[in-house]
């Protein structure tokens, strides 16, 4: 028999640990090869983590709640195998052999927390970032009262006892100040999204708290919105010939291919040829300097059963056709409602679509996805009379039309790139060939 380390796989360029939420597997039981063991959650996903061999857990390493590191060990596998199958294993989890699993040198350090996670008390990785960073002792931060669930204390009851000067009062963190917080790198303190305390509860009222990914959405709305000057502008584009063509393959394209073919990959083929044509939209900006980025990776919001949002990227759309732009965006919608993105697969974006034509709506302003400059998005789809012209003079026809809305960065985009770029994404969609052929 065997040994196999299950080891915390590399969960995004910027992700160095994880927490370990709950155990689907109990030490004794049987696991297949890619069957789930445990769920992680991170700031950015939850996800779950697949037995890299088959086997019996024999031990589990780390309990609920606690943190594991990105190449660290939290489970041992009991293999049918030989000896020797554990070697094996351990060098394909060794960062020196393998690429997609060096991050230990990769990633920045950062502070310690070693201290807290002593403490008898759970803290999640962010809380416990702000403290190593301003100095707050394992007895310190202890003493604090939380406000969430089982008393845990949050990254809001740390931001107020910042604010009092690290009173020991507790009374003194209910009361957040909703002033702008610095955002000069990635361990300053989120943004406190709560609104003055002004409210009138009665008996009647239900008071709801945020879940987790609610409270990491609102807090990057927020961000989004003090860092960036927003934009927004509009076009109304026929996509009449779009609609035709979509209506005459479908039935035929998914007999062939398996999956459905929907307006959304068209609408990313033409984003993907406008930022060819635009490569200055395609930016991020870092300070005073603007990183022209060379992939064009685009990100699609997609509503979750819970209600909430996420954002999977479609990396190197430029390079794919219509046809694998369609099983992407299946593939990631699909697994974007039964949670099981990836962490990798909600990173990386340069540019971002909402269809806000799903849920019936004609336009909308959305918000920029941070640290992008740009997002569209799509409005519904409708039969309008219009004006056409014709060598015969105008006439009125019936078109199908819809309206796109660009909010942009005005600190790098201005009205004649932005507005230029949203007519070049409009005039791929109202040209779409209507005899085009895919396979």
């Amino acid at each position: 028999m065997g040994e196999v380390k299950l080891i915390l796989p590399k969960m995004g360029e910027s992700v160095a640990e994880a927490t370990l939420t709950s155990w689907l597997k109990k030490e004794g039981d049987r696991i297949e090869l890619d069957e789930s063991v445990a769920e992680i959650a991170t700031d950015k996903v939850d996800s779950e983590i697949p037995a890299t061999h088959a086997g019996v857990l024999k031990k589990q390493l780390f309990k609920v709640g606690e943190i594991v590191k990105v190449g660290q060990a939290f489970a041992i596998i009991e293999t049918e195998g030989e000896q020797e199958e554990e070697k094996e294993t351990v060098v394909l989890h060794s960062p020196q052999s393998n690429p997609s699993t060096q991050i230990v040198s990769a990633l920045p350090e950062k502070p310690s927390l070693s201290d807290y996670s002593k403490s008898e008390k759970f803290y999640s990785p962010l809380v416990k970032s702000i403290a190593s960073k301003e100095g707050i002792s394992k007895d310190e931060l202890g003493a604090i009262k939380g406000s969430g669930k089982d008393g845990r204390v949050t990254k809001d009851d740390l931001m107020a006892y910042l604010k009092a000067g690290k009173q020991s009062s507790v009374a003194q963190t209910a009361s957040v100040s909703s002033a702008p917080q610095p955002m000069s790198n990635v361990y300053s303190a989120p943004i406190n999204i709560s609104a003055p305390n002004t409210q009138s509860i009665s008996g009647d009222d239900e008071i709801i708290e945020m879940d987790r990914m609610r409270k990491i959405i609102a807090e990057h709305m927020v961000k989004s919105k003090q860092i960036a000057p927003h934009v927004t502008s509009f076009i109304e584009v026929d996509v009449t010939a779009l609609v035709m063509w979509r209506d005459r393959i479908k039935n035929e394209f998914e007999k062939r291919e398996g999956f459905k073919i929907t307006f959304t990959p068209i609408f990313i083929e033409a984003v993907a040829k406008a930022l060819k044509d635009f490569p200055m939209v395609n930016i991020q900006v870092d300070g005073n300097n603007i990183i022209k980025k060379k992939a064009i990776n685009i990100g699609m919001a997609a509503a979750l059963p819970s209600g909430n949002l996420i954002v999977p990227v479609i990396k190197n759309a430029d390079r794919l056709n219509i046809i694998g732009l369609t099983e992407q965006v299946n593939d990631l919608a699909k697994r974007a409602r039964e949670n099981k993105l990836k962490p990798d697969e909600i990173q990386g974006g340069t540019f971002t679509i909402t269809n806000v034509g799903t849920f019936g709506n004609i336009m909308g302003t959305p918000i920029i996805n941070q640290p992008q400059v740009a997002i569209l998005s799509t409005g519904i789809i409708k039969k309008k009379p219009v004006v056409v012209e014709t060598p015969m003079g105008d006439t009125i026809a019936i078109r199908q039309m819809m309206f796109l809305s660009l909010s942009y960065d005005h600190r790098v985009v201005d009205g004649m790139l932005g507005g230029s770029f949203l007519r070049k994404i409009g005039d791929y969609l109202e040209n779409f060939d209507f005899n085009r052929v895919i396979w």
